[in-house]
């Protein structure tokens, strides 16, 4: 999952002017080339890891899709700041991002198209996305730096907060990571807010030097020996324990909380690329497969992932998550409200 900033962007963006040339009978002129054009290259802007990229275009290029798009990336925050300036006049048809965006831009600007096409999902899921991938929370430890330091291994994000565990804990921080949002919701749901923000500024302070901006700094910190504990992408953990690392994955009694990042059709009216709606059905047809194997999170009816991919406390927060909301909890745990 890619890095968020904080949430105050300033977004440049540019003018472009049509030009058309001029004739006795432009008007004729003009519908007999937009009949003869090919259609025009489908644009994806996403925010995906690079796994996800090619997965995506895996499928777009083996079922007949080759050469007809162009798929730009964009940093988490980047991409959200230009769907928040540019709104419809985006560039892109296609837009992968995390689903939280896409719900404040929707709510805000009605900028989607619903989908023409149906997907059976295993929780509800609005008209106008499809998800792509999901990724869940969990802690984890380094087994032998955990014996090392005489630690007991943690049942619950909380347990992070205790004095035995400073210095050797590393944790993403809100202010730089989505990935922190997963344990952020999973404290507020379990304590309140009022708790539980004291419960995270507490394990951040226990954190310390190892309070990073990146969801996937804390597990490298375990794989250096650096850190006993850490909060992290679960499919991470496991797939470093299957790899012989001493690496064990943890599922708090907070819950497994997730986040999804899915696909959806810009609507551009009578503008819009018809093959848009298109590739999206494709990249939900033929790329969860290979999205599965690298982000093993089900997310729709009749998928299954290894029983060790299974977390065992699946949980979705309370209200529905929006950019907003995510402003709310960075104030909150940061105590700026």
């Amino acid at each position: 999952m890619k890095r968020i900033s904080a949430l105050s962007l300033s977004v440049l963006t540019a003018a472009v002017l049509g030009l058309s040339a001029c004739s006795d009978n432009g008007a004729d002129n003009t519908q007999k080339t937009a009949a003869s054009e090919p259609a025009k290259q489908v644009v994806i802007y996403t925010n995906a890891d690079e796994e996800a990229q090619q997965a995506m275009k895996n499928a777009l290029d083996n079922n007949g899709f080759k050469g007809a798009y162009l798929m730009q990336s964009f940093g988490t925050s980047e991409l959200g700041g230009k769907l928040a300036a540019e709104g419809k006049n985006i560039e892109a048809d296609l837009v992968t991002i995390s689903t939280y965006y896409l719900d404040s831009f929707q709510k805000k600007n009605k900028m989607f198209q619903d989908l023409t096409f149906k997907i059976d999902p295993i929780n509800p899921t609005p008209s106008y996305y499809a998800p792509i991938l999901g990724n869940t929370g969990a802690l984890f430890v380094n087994t032998a730096v955990l014996k090392e330091s005489g630690l007991p291994a943690p049942t619950a994000i909380a347990d992070l907060a205790k004095p035995e565990y400073a210095g050797h804990i590393s944790v993403p921080d809100i202010m730089g990571s989505s990935t922190s949002w997963l344990m952020t919701q999973a404290v507020l749901s379990a304590e309140g807010e009022e708790q539980g923000a004291k419960t995270i500024a507490a394990i951040e302070k226990n954190a310390g030097a190892h309070l990073e901006k990146s969801g996937s700094a804390p597990l490298k910190k375990l794989r250096a020996g650096e850190v006993a504990v850490g909060f992290g992408l679960r499919h991470q953990a496991v797939a470093d324990k299957a790899k012989g690392l001493p690496i064990d994955y943890i599922d708090p009694v907070e819950g497994n909380f997730q986040l999804q990042e899915a696909v959806a059709v810009v609507d551009k009216g009578d503008k819009t690329n018809p093959n848009a709606q298109k590739m999206a059905e494709t990249i939900i047809t033929h790329g969860r497969a290979e999205l599965l194997k690298y982000y093993p999170v089900a997310l729709y009816k009749g998928e299954t992932v290894s029983a060790e991919n299974k977390p065992a406390n699946p949980k979705l927060f309370k209200e529905p998550l929006t950019v907003e909301l995510l402003e709310a909890h960075q104030k909150l745990v940061k105590g700026q409200n």
